[in-house]
């Protein structure tokens, strides 16, 4: 087969150890004579599956005892909806939900949490095409919100977070305090974070991760007994751990593909080893972009994604053919979303330093041409 890369935003590349180990177990795993997906996630098959992916996770993260792993379903947008249906039991009515605006998917958490409480904009980019994160001094957050909401790092528009947003008085527990609120979805398990900072975690794994279907979210369990009464039981936090991720039926086949990733990551060094090639991959791609005015990356430099890298075209009448040369190269999924246009270059961990540089050096290539 031809070597291709796949810059795809998600689902996206995974380990190829990953997808060969899946592959030699496909019809039978380790003797049982099954298929990972023909298990009950009630056999005590699945069962250890299940918990050496929660195990290694929580290692990976260093995740404190005092926060749940759930595996759950619905992504990223169906959280939009869960997350203010397990926090609004916090607060008496009315309830406000602070969000900082930073791109498309803060947007859409936005509109959503909407739907169940009054919602304050404590800061937005969007006046400057969200180009970056609003300088924390600027936030105008509410006294007494149900939770502040971030997305930490922007998949369509990239945009990253690089610090831990503050928020008054989040002690466990106490009346008044205000839990952080972060979607990771495309940059979790590609950094170092400090989990006992946040209230609540949550991330679609079709990125980092593993195959679409899974969600993971990690939560304080101080946070698990608020839901309101109208929140579905399969989507109560507070019911999903008490059922090790099985009240209702996981998606099986992608919690063992996440827990193949785990261990993989695991092999590889962990996060910080995968930190350090991530700014690497990084660097060697922005520093082709920056080279000259053929390309531009419109994000301001303090908060340039590390996994989503959106640009464009001096000449946008070339965006067709750049993207044709790019596939004859085996360089695949570069258009950019088609809400902003452009280019979009995802290199999540999966993506090989090869990957990388095979994309400069057509970049660099194209230009010249």
């Amino acid at each position: 087969m031809t070597q291709v890369f796949n810059f795809s935003a998600g689902p996206a590349v995974l380990p190829k150890a990953v997808l060969q180990q899946a592959a030699s177990e496909m019809l039978d795993w380790q003797g049982s004579g099954m298929s990972v997906m023909e298990m009950s996630h009630r056999g005590p098959e699945f069962i250890s599956i299940y918990r050496q992916a929660e195990a290694d996770l929580r290692e990976l993260l260093a995740v404190p005892a005092n926060y749940r792993i759930l595996f759950m379903q619905g992504g990223g947008l169906g959280q939009n909806a869960i997350i203010p249906m397990n926090l609004l039991g916090r607060v008496r009515e009315p309830a406000v939900i602070d969000f900082v605006h930073t791109g498309s998917w803060s947007g859409k958490s936005i509109k959503e949490a909407a739907r169940y409480a009054q919602v304050n904009v404590a800061a937005s980019s969007q006046a400057g095409g969200f180009t970056s994160v609003p300088d924390q001094a600027s936030w105008q957050l509410t006294e007494g919100a149900a939770y502040l909401h971030v997305c930490t790092n922007e998949t369509i528009d990239g945009v990253e977070y690089n610090f831990v947003p503050q928020v008054p008085g989040d002690v466990p527990q106490v009346p008044g305090d205000v839990p952080l609120v972060a979607d990771m979805s495309s940059h979790i398990l590609s950094r170092r974070i400090d989990v006992s900072q946040y209230g609540v975690i949550f991330a679609g794994a079709q990125k980092n991760i593993g195959p679409a279907g899974l969600t993971l979210v990690i939560v304080r369990e101080d946070l698990l007994e608020h839901a309101l009464p109208i929140c579905p039981s399969a989507f109560n936090w507070k019911n999903v751990a008490e059922h090790e991720s099985m009240f209702n039926t996981p998606p099986t086949y992608a919690i063992y593909i996440a827990g193949l990733v785990f261990a993989h990551l695991k092999a590889q060094g962990g996060v910080a080893a995968m930190e350090a090639r991530n700014i690497e991959k990084a660097r060697l791609l922005y520093e082709a972009l920056d080279r000259d005015d053929f390309y531009a990356n419109r994000v301001d430099q303090s908060c340039r994604s590390r996994m989503n890298i959106p640009f464009y075209l001096r000449d946008e009448w070339l965006n067709e053919q750049f993207l044709a040369g790019a596939k004859a190269r085996g360089l695949l999924q570069l258009k950019g979303h088609k809400s902003v246009g452009g280019m979009r270059a995802s290199i999540y961990n999966a993506m090989p330093i090869e990957g990388v540089q095979a994309l400069v050096d057509y970049l660099n290539e194209f230009a010249g041409r």
